[in-house]
């Protein structure tokens, strides 16, 4: 009979340790939001790990986020909570003329929500939030980096910018943004977007200088030309904008790549999308970056 007990015990110990992917949703201004989140292998409810919020692009969803930016592997090796939310339309409200940007749609607010929601149902780490995004996704990180930045402890940012017509004021943020030189949807130079929900845009190099000073870094960046690894048609180089404690404003440029996500999938044809680099795994970097940074002062009411 002992025995017997000391099995099921055994066995639910194992079933806590396990990797769990759940669908779920809470409601926001009225609407019932969607996402999905995934607990690491030996999550028991009892520890207190990171977040990483994973924003997906224009058209895409929670579900296929989890798989397109694949951070499932890293958050079982490092521990953290990996959360996809789900926009409206299979879109944001980044600023510009996205689907729920014309339904007036407040993701802003969800984002907070759902962030408290993760915090308070998972004990989560309130000091160790972080959100990456994707395209329609990155602007989104973009905008949350100004609007949200009291609850978010650092931004990724992949094949986006931030839009200028929106007048958003950035604010003492780690962050990083890696870029395509042959991306045919978000312009490597900014200025105004011919496809999709159009804006007015930050280049990136102009944004991660706009980035550098906000954050007090000095105004020359270590730049690092990465390793060609992979024969696929691009390499890659990082800068560095550091301030007296790390580097708070990372990029990536990546030379001759399109609107992908690096290490990821070919996910269109190139003709649409432009290639894919594999000189670079974004989910690797993005972790090695956002795992440096805690927010001291983020409380969530």
């Amino acid at each position: 009979m002992m025995r017997n007990i000391l099995l099921f015990l055994l066995m639910l110990m194992g079933l806590a340790a396990t990797a769990q992917e759940k669908y779920e949703s809470i409601t926001v201004g009225g609407l019932k939001r969607e996402f999905v989140t995934y607990v690491p292998t030996g999550f028991t409810g009892n520890d207190k790990l990171p977040v990483v919020i994973s924003l997906h692009g224009r058209l895409g969803t929670a579900e296929r986020q989890m798989k397109f930016a694949d951070f499932k592997p890293i958050a079982d090796r490092e521990k953290f909570i990996i959360v996809c939310p789900q926009g409206i339309n299979r879109s944001w409200n980044d600023g510009r003329g996205t689907p729920a940007h014309k339904k007036g749609i407040d993701d802003v607010h969800f984002i907070d929500e759902l962030i408290k929601f993760i915090i308070k149902n998972y004990h989560a780490d309130d000091s160790r939030v972080y959100v990456a995004g994707m395209s329609n996704g990155g602007f989104m990180a973009s905008r949350l980096a100004c609007e949200l930045n009291e609850h978010i402890a650092a931004i990724a940012v992949v094949g986006a910018s931030m839009d200028k017509q929106e007048d958003y004021t950035p604010k003492n943020m780690p962050v990083m943004y890696i870029q395509g030189t042959k991306d045919p949807l978000v312009p490597f130079e900014g200025g105004a977007m011919k496809k999709g929900a159009g804006g007015s845009i930050y280049g990136h190099e102009e944004l991660l200088k706009q980035w550098a000073a906000v954050d007090s870094c000095k105004e020359k960046p270590v730049i690092t030309n990465l390793p060609v690894k992979i024969d696929d048609g691009t390499s890659v180089i990082k800068e560095e904008y550091r301030n007296k404690y790390s580097p708070e404003v990372v990029g990536y440029t990546i030379i001759g790549g399109g609107h992908t996500w690096p290490g990821g999938t070919q996910y269109l044809p190139k003709a649409i999308i432009g290639p894919a680099s594999h000189n670079l795994n974004a989910c690797e970097v993005i972790w090695d970056f956002f795992k440096h940074f805690r927010k001291v002062y983020s409380a969530v009411n």
